[in-house]
């Protein structure tokens, strides 16, 4: 029982509706949530009276506790004016977003604020250099501590701008004049401002040039006052090294933090004006990223610190050049790629001429095949691929190979009687064998080298002789069993070396062109991702037809899902051949390395480098470069993990003292080992 059933003399109702704006109290209960006008119920007038008495003294006894209320009288409401109200009655209890992130506190300062642990010091720029070039803010952009720069462009009419030039060139004109009235020599600050003056009315009035008014703000952080003063004297002096007059925003950080703020508001706007060509300059395009989201990573981008993560495959073209002087990281970065590529499902072959590759190689589970006299492994030049595509014959094309091939067997050069002849010799070697243009009778077992021989001692021109006793050491003297056997070798593996390193340095070219037919017979066949490394390309190079036949792989390569590279460090050699040019036109990626001063002239003709990049590759340390990806090149560092360095590292200090510590730790190994009890017995036998 409360004070309300004392009053009105029985038990609360239960779940009674709370009906404002009434006028009278009813005995039964009603389902309506809101009444606007209530009429009592009653039997008949007396009871109407009673009621109304009734209602009179409740009233009077609420007043006189609780004070009397504010009558106010609801109308009904829509469904939406209702749930509006009730999603603003919810926000009102909810934290906003601005107040979860906001700071516990703000502290201005007079040159410097304070947001929560960290201090805030913004400058703006009073003074700029008379002349500035491309790229010129690259000091400060690049600054070794966390910054934050905002710059704001304003265009402006240029009419107006006309107009004070105008007035400006009259009052120019007039003060030279009046030099030249009293005797006086023309002030040549004066001279140089209205030709400066009539230039820039000339650039404006036919369209080439328009102008600006630009503001540069500067805002630098520290965790201590102490520290934020030391950035604060190297910021100075960064920006007084290239001609930039900063101040601090005495009594407006705010404002200069504000401006600060990736908000586009300018609170201060101090500014200066600005033509187009001076205002192009400030934009801070000083360094690219190459980052993809699939891919591989490259290295460190040396201008932002930002990672070197692309997909080969996703260029234009899959194909790259490598060019480095000798002991610049070229083949470690070769075999990091190589690997991590391995990890996504590309294949790696790969023309080994100085067995870099071989422990590499051995570690993951690859194949190593090397070629010698006395290896196993054997390459038939002769050997037809067995792919017949529509309007190709293959046989004329293997001709035409095996011409090269015998050009470059023979010291580079035929005479057009001997290439005649050649020629002909080759069908009839084909036809002695049932082979002909037919794709029908490409199946049957090819000829070999010897075959060819025989064919041409069996011929009546002399120039036929000649040209068998120029391959007869091939077949029977020092080179022999090298090229005259049938195939034996079959790539399974995913990743694949072919070594020539036992192989004379005159046998080497032959060497690699017949193993980049058998690669490109193999690609043709079996489309799939790979990736072909040509290391020491430039033995390719020094011959016409094997440089116009890696030239023909490079341009096709794409179709087949192959990506080439090619490494040199004879950079002249690759360069000076059209088909060397042609081989780098083709490729979208270029890794330029340390260069020597003999080369480094060529490469910045062909390259298009800057001075700047010219001295930076001369420069340059171990692993690092200058990468180009398409339209974009930045600065490189090629880092490997512990694990990785270990493997492909060709340092032959580090790989001596690993060799010793393997050596140890078997030692050490075999030491702990317990020794196995040995029981003699004396036997007797009578």
């Amino acid at each position: 029982m409360n004070i309300l059933d004392a009053i009105l003399g029985r038990k609360p109702t239960q779940n009674a509706p709370q009906i404002q704006g009434q006028k009278s109290v009813a005995d039964h209960q009603t389902n309506q949530s809101q009444v606007s006008k209530t009429t009592p119920v009653a039997s008949n007038k007396a009871d109407v009276k009673e009621n109304k008495k009734e209602s009179i003294g409740i009233k009077q006894v609420l007043e006189a506790v609780m004070g009397k209320p504010e009558v106010k009288v609801t109308e009904e409401k829509t469904e939406q004016q209702l749930e509006e109200e009730a999603i603003k009655n919810f926000s009102e209890g909810i934290v906003d977003v601005k107040d979860i992130i906001a700071p516990p506190a703000i502290e201005i300062d007079f040159n410097n604020m304070q947001i929560g642990s960290k201090y805030f010091r913004t400058f703006f720029a009073t003074g700029f250099p008379t002349w500035v070039g491309a790229n010129w803010l690259s000091p400060l952009i690049n600054f070794e501590k966390p910054i934050t720069i905002s710059t704001f462009y304003y265009p402006t009419d240029s009419g107006l701008v006309l107009q004070r030039l105008k007035r400006k060139i009259t009052e120019f004109q007039a003060t030279l004049n009046l030099d030249l009235e009293a005797g006086k020599l023309p002030d040549p600050n004066v001279k140089v401002a209205l030709r400066s003056a009539e230039e820039l009315q000339d650039q404006i009035a036919s369209g080439n040039q328009k102008f600006f008014h630009f503001a540069l703000y500067v805002t630098i952080r520290s965790t201590n006052l102490k520290e934020l003063e030391e950035i604060s004297r190297n910021v100075e002096s960064t920006l007084s090294a290239i001609g930039v007059i900063v101040k601090v925003a005495s009594l407006q950080q705010e404002q200069g933090f504000i401006s600060s703020l990736p908000l586009g508001y300018d609170k201060i706007y101090l500014n200066r004006n600005m033509d187009t060509t001076s205002l192009a300059t400030t934009f801070p395009f000083v360094s690219s990223e190459l980052t993809m989201d699939d891919g591989i990573m490259y290295g460190i981008n040396k201008h932002n610190k930002s990672l070197i993560i692309f997909d080969r495959f996703q260029m234009p073209n899959p194909n790259m050049v490598i060019f480095a002087t000798s002991g610049a990281g070229k083949s470690y970065f070769v075999k990091l790629e190589a690997m991590r590529s391995l990890m996504l499902g590309t294949h790696i072959l790969i023309i080994d001429p100085e067995k870099e590759y071989e422990k590499l190689t051995n570690a993951i589970g690859g194949e190593y095949i090397t070629f010698s006299q006395d290896s196993r492994a054997k390459l038939n030049p002769f050997e037809l691929s067995g792919i017949f595509e529509k309007d190709e014959d293959e046989l004329r094309f293997k001709i035409l190979f095996l011409q090269g091939l015998i050009r470059i067997m023979v010291g580079g050069s035929l005479t057009p009687i001997e290439t005649a002849i050649l020629d002909r010799a080759l069908i009839l070697t084909y036809k002695e064998k049932g082979i002909t243009p037919d794709p029908s009778t490409q199946r049957r077992p090819p000829p070999l080298l010897e075959d060819l021989y025989k064919i041409l001692n069996a011929m009546a021109e002399d120039e036929a002789h000649l040209l068998a006793s120029k391959i007869e050491r091939f077949i029977k003297g020092s080179a022999a069993g090298v090229f005259d056997q049938a195939t034996n070798v079959k790539i399974n593996n995913t990743f694949t070396a072919f070594s020539i390193r036992d192989l004379s340095d005159e046998l080497r070219p032959v060497a690699m062109y017949i193993m980049l037919d058998y690669i490109w017979t193999l690609v043709k066949k079996d489309k799939r991702q790979r990736i072909l490394i040509i290391d020491e390309a430039w033995w390719m190079m020094q011959y016409p037809d094997a440089a116009r036949f890696v030239y023909s792989i490079v341009k096709r390569s794409r179709k087949y899902g192959l990506g080439v590279t090619t490494i040199t460090q004879d950079v002249n050699d690759f360069l000076n051949s059209d088909y060397g040019k042609a081989v780098v036109n083709n490729s979208s990626i270029q890794l330029l390395l340390k260069q020597n001063a003999a080369a480094v002239d060529q490469i910045q003709k062909v390259f298009y480098l800057s001075d700047g990049e010219k001295d930076y590759l001369l420069s340059a340390g171990i692993g690092e470069g200058l990468f180009f990806a398409d339209y974009n090149h930045v600065a490189i560092q090629v880092l490997a993990s512990e694990n990785e360095h270990n493997l492909i590292t060709t340092n032959l200090r580090e790989l001596l003292a690993m060799e010793t510590k393997a050596k140890d730790e078997a030692a050490a190994v075999k030491d702990v080992r317990p020794q196995k009890s040995v029981v003699k017995t004396n036997l007797s036998v009578e």
